[in-house]
């Protein structure tokens, strides 16, 4: 017994060694011959072993019959494929030789500013009647080309202007140029140079209705590649079209490519005239711009909805809004400022008009006797901006409601002024249910909002004197109803926009009210000691740029009116 056990264990051992042999010899001839040109008949192995003797010189062993019949019919395919190759060579260098237009497209060399042609472009916004008959070098993006028999239509576009180029075959174009331009993928930027001539039917598609080039060159100045994650058409498409809708994610994961089309193009040049307009105003009556810190000791309003950062061994804050640094600045004697800055909000608000981040448009000014010194420049610089709106962006404004149609903003001058006791009893006529002092929530507004355009149209107004209880500890009381507050709210389109009031300059004053408010005092110590050197009395008050753009052209949303717009879910791009 014990020698039988002996033997089978032994038994044993062999068959896993010879097992653990197998696996090892198998798995070195998987390494060193890969699969694709391992020999899966004999015939295979010996066609690889006739192919590596020849090679060698050496004598090659004699082949069956199907081993040398497979070898023939692989020749023959080898010399198919070549013979194949050298014709398509052939009839390539014949095309290039017989191309008499080879000179006047392709992909130009990548412009590292080597050199100073002197050559002058004219922008698609440009050209006009004048220059018809004249040659003209546009350089645009690629929107669309459309190839029929021997001619290529191709749009151009350039921001939110369009032209039509027309290329046929003639002495001047080859078949193999019109073939070149009609692959061109779109979204490439290319020079393009020919005749400018009157369109024979208007050119319903473009901005040039009634011009077009007949086009003599096409070079490719950078090409785009043929994939786009999102067709500029279908993100172009206004709103009543019928056809594939771009999603506000895929437009913003693609931005660059969303920012292109003609409405994008145009709200941001209009936002730029938001800021320019309110610098433009400001500074011709007087006020001097300022810039605030952004990373600050404490939260700037003493609130929780604040972003902390790491600041080297400690904390800091990024700011909520400049007005410590505006009232700082007025009690320098720098008596009219205003600010144009990033502002952050760490606001869990994923609503249609909130960003946690925006740009500020601030404004606080020192006033002789009343606030409404202060509100009285306030209303006058909107109402300048709307009017350098409405005339120096009026194609840009057009362009927008093209995708996007609204009802134009309506103002009147001198801009409406309501108080609040006003504003409620208009509510309560209409059967809203409000108390003398509760606050407006956001559908009440808009409810106002449209009250006040059916009584005095106009989507632009001032709501004055708010109720004390509902604003902050810094605000100047009413001195004729203690119940109100010297503060102010401005709608447009039925949503706010701005918020202000004056602010209280009177450091025992200050601490009284924000005790009143529950709030440590030496939280806000800093902003207290502000004012016991002698502070002029002042108002001001801040405006998100995004949102007046939003809320001048009616847009939907405002993540339409910031480029890149940061929220509690977006971080990118």
């Amino acid at each position: 017994t014990t020698k039988l056990i002996h033997l089978l264990r032994y038994a044993h051992c062999m068959i896993r060694s010879v097992i653990r042999s197998t696996v090892r010899a198998y798995s070195l001839f998987r390494v060193t011959t890969p699969l694709d040109h391992a020999p899966t008949t004999p015939s295979d192995h010996a066609l690889r072993k006739y192919s590596m003797t020849v090679e060698n010189g050496t004598e090659a062993p004699a082949l069956s019959k199907s081993a040398a019949k497979k070898l023939a019919a692989k020749q023959a395919k080898e010399a198919k494929k070549a013979e194949t190759q050298a014709r398509l060579k052939a009839e390539a260098d014949a095309r290039d030789a017989d191309d008499y237009s080879k000179e006047r497209y392709g992909k130009l060399p990548t412009c590292t500013s080597r050199e100073k042609t002197g050559r002058k472009w004219t922008e698609i916004e440009d050209l006009s009647k004048d220059m018809v008959d004249c040659e003209v070098l546009v350089r645009a993006r690629v929107h669309l080309t459309r190839l029929t028999g021997k001619q290529c239509f191709v749009k151009l576009r350039h921001r939110y202007f369009s032209v039509q180029v027309v290329y046929a075959v003639d002495d001047k174009t080859s078949k193999q140029m019109l073939k070149y331009i009609g692959g061109c993928a779109k979204e490439s930027i290319v020079d393009v140079q020919g005749t400018l001539v009157s369109a024979g039917i208007p050119v319903e598609s473009c901005s040039q209705k009634h011009l077009e080039i007949q086009g003599t060159t096409f070079h490719v100045v950078s090409e785009a590649a043929p994939q786009l994650p999102l067709q500029i058409d279908d993100a172009a498409r206004p709103l009543a079209e019928e056809g594939p809708v771009v999603n506000q994610d895929t437009r913003l994961n693609n931005r660059i490519l969303d920012l292109r089309t003609p409405a994008n193009q145009a709200i941001f040049r209009i936002g730029h005239g938001v800021a320019a307009l309110f610098r433009q105003y400001l500074t011709g009556n007087g006020f001097t711009e300022i810039h605030t810190p952004k990373i600050i000791s404490a939260a700037s309003e003493g609130g929780a909805n604040v972003f902390q950062v790491s600041y080297f061994k400690g904390n800091a804050y990024l700011a909520q809004s400049p007005q410590l640094y505006k009232q700082m600045a007025i009690c320098a004697d720098i008596e009219r400022v205003f600010t144009v800055g990033a502002v952050f909000r760490a606001e869990d608000s994923n609503t249609h008009r909130h960003l946690c981040e925006f740009v500020g448009l601030d404004i606080e000014m020192a006033f002789k006797e009343h606030y409404h010194e202060v509100l009285t420049v306030i209303g006058e610089m909107f109402l300048s901006m709307f009017r350098g709106l409405q005339t120096q962006y009026a194609t840009e404004i057009d362009t927008v409601y093209k995708q996007y149609p609204a009802e134009p903003f309506k103002f009147i001058e001198p801009a409406l002024r309501l108080e609040w006791p006003e504003a409620i009893r208009m509510l309560r006529e209409a059967g809203v249910e409000i108390a003398d002092f509760e606050d407006l929530s956001t559908p009440q507004e808009k409810f106002l909002g449209k009250l006040v355009k059916a009584k005095y149209d106009t989507d632009f107004y001032i709501l004055d004197k708010f109720p004390l209880e509902i604003r902050p500890f810094y605000t100047m009381p009413c001195p004729h109803d203690p119940k109100y507050s010297n503060s102010y709210d401005i709608f447009m389109r039925g949503e706010e926009i701005m918020s202000g009031a004056q602010r209280i300059h009177d450091p025992a004053l200050l601490e009284e009210r924000a005790k009143v408010h529950e709030i440590d005092l030496e939280t806000i110590r800093s902003y207290i000691d502000s004012f016991k050197f002698g502070a002029s009395p002042h108002a001001g008050g801040g405006v998100g740029a995004e949102r007046v753009l939003m809320l001048y052209l009616g847009l939907d949303n405002i993540r339409k009116s910031s480029m890149f717009p940061r929220d509690p879910k977006r971080l990118t791009p």
